[in-house]
């Protein structure tokens, strides 16, 4: 990071608990990490994320998608609401929305997703389920750019986690969620770093 660079601006999408935006407050407590949250956006009224947000002192907003008609007037305003808050960058946390090629392009190459499982495998739902069922030795997380296509986007960081005897979907959740509350925070200090290139599908970090 150049240094008295300003902190990159982030608006953090949630839709539940908000346990990796809790990871990037976590984080920002820490004078030197180059990133200042400066609104957290819920689609879904009273989650815990919001709470977890307000206590951290960061601005909160709710945009009720089942209060819009058609996914355009939801992410217009979604669009608005990020753009009115300053943000230079956009990171989905457990945001259980698809977003449509429209919205996506607005924020090409400035906007992260974190996704439980390995991919290209396993992109979609009920990843923990399916990678038990199938028996595999390892599953684990990944941070990547956001493009229309579902979890198909270039690949920042990813961790890996074992597949232990007599897993079942909550217990590999919660292994692969303890590094996920690590790769997140490591995959937005790299960009504020400007250590982050996408060229064409790959990512390069300098």
């Amino acid at each position: 990071m150049v240094a008295n660079r300003a902190k990159l601006k982030l608006a953090v999408l949630i839709s539940g608990r908000g346990s990796n935006l809790q990871s990037l407050i976590d984080a920002c407590d820490d004078a030197d990490y180059p990133v200042e949250i400066v609104t957290v956006v819920s689609n879904v009224p009273g989650v815990q994320g919001l709470d977890k947000a307000e206590a951290a002192g960061i601005e909160t907003t709710v945009i009720d998608h089942t209060a819009f008609d058609g996914r355009e007037a939801f992410e217009n305003a979604l669009h608005d609401a990020i753009s009115a808050s300053g943000a230079e960058f956009v990171c989905l946390a457990g945001f259980m929305r698809m977003l449509t090629g429209g919205f996506v392009g607005k924020w090409r190459d400035r906007m992260i997703n974190i996704h439980p499982s390995l991919l290209p495998d396993y992109k979609g739902l009920h990843v923990h389920e399916r990678v038990v069922e199938a028996g595999e030795k390892f599953s684990g997380c990944t941070v990547h750019f956001v493009v229309p296509d579902l979890d198909s986007g270039p690949i920042i960081v990813q961790a890996k986690v074992p597949v232990e005897p007599g897993d079942d979907a909550d217990t590999l959740a919660a292994r692969v969620l303890d590094e996920e509350h690590k790769i997140l925070p490591e995959a937005v200090r790299l960009i504020a770093e400007d250590r982050v290139s996408v060229d064409g599908d790959r990512v390069i970090i300098t």
